[in-house]
């Protein structure tokens, strides 16, 4: 599987989506992808296209999502945005991903002129192995070449490395753990604009975080575990970053009842800067039940 910078490029390639005209754009899905489309992808285009609506001075701090229906990788998504308002300050757009005439995905949007202000954040996480000090990905499935298939759903442009152990071990393989951390970046280098890294950083956000949600109980994906779906999806932008550059994604599950579970991430940098808050619920059920 291609990773690293072509990796990179091609995920780049992904988000440039095709104007149609009309405050609508025009979204594909990689041909060698998953069975449905990876929720991160729908998102970070959705919030493309919103973005693309809004004066470049002003920055997405918040987007709340709604997953409908899984998306057909086979089949364009078209995405169209609604100018909710532009204010002073503030501009809100609502973005809204279609498939055979039916909405797979819908989200709310608000950008953020810069401004002057109160600033604080709970400190970093300590004593958390920096991401040199820990496996990739590859690494650390190496000993389960049967599992070849569940990894697969990890995607290649983003180097991801769990600082314990992943969903995406055997059954039985994986201790019970009430936090998990995964360090994550942009396996390659990306230009330097701010929408393209937000963006980059709303695809990566949905890959690991439902897992947290199992790793509370010390299970894991496929068989002898479970299979999951995101139902939404919120994030919160606090401070500039950069998407090719290490960040911690902290995460727990504070809650998990009648087959949904709720997840939260903080995103740290490597300096301790809080960046980005995630939240998602998903769609967990046993595999066979």
């Amino acid at each position: 599987m291609v990773s690293g910078q072509a990796a990179v490029d091609a995920l780049v390639r992904l988000l440039d989506l095709e104007a149609l005209g009309d405050d609508r754009f025009l979204g594909m899905s990689p041909p060698d992808g998953p069975q449905r489309i990876f929720g991160g992808q729908v998102a970070a285009q959705a919030l493309v296209a919103a973005g693309r609506t809004v004066d470049p001075l002003r920055q997405v701090h918040s987007l709340h999502g709604y997953f409908v229906r899984p998306g057909d990788p086979t089949v364009p998504i078209t995405y169209s945005v609604e100018n909710i308002r532009d204010g002073r300050s503030f501009s809100v757009r609502r973005s809204v991903a279609r498939q055979h005439d039916q909405v797979i995905f819908f989200m709310s949007a608000s950008f953020h002129r810069a401004e002057q202000g109160l600033d604080h954040h709970e400190p970093a996480p300590v004593d958390v192995p920096g991401p040199d000090e820990v496996p990739t990905m590859l690494e650390r499935m190496a000993k389960y070449p049967d599992r070849a298939s569940v990894i697969s759903v990890i995607a290649r442009p983003i180097d991801v490395r769990y600082v314990g152990e992943s969903g995406f071990v055997p059954a039985g393989d994986r201790p019970a753990e009430a936090r998990q951390r995964v360090w994550m970046r942009l396996d390659g280098k990306l230009p330097d604009d701010p929408l393209l890294h937000t963006c980059v950083l709303t695809f990566a956000s949905d890959m690991t975080l439902l897992d947290s949600v199992l790793s509370a109980h010390g299970a894991v994906w496929g068989e002898g575990g479970f299979v999951g779906a995101s139902l939404d999806h919120a994030m919160w932008f606090h401070r500039p970053f950069r998407a090719d550059e290490w960040f911690l994604y902290d995460a727990v599950s504070p809650s998990a009842s009648g087959a949904r579970g709720l997840a939260t991430g903080r995103m740290f940098t490597q300096d301790g800067r809080h960046i980005a808050t995630a939240v998602q619920e998903g769609l967990l059920r046993r595999v066979g039940g």
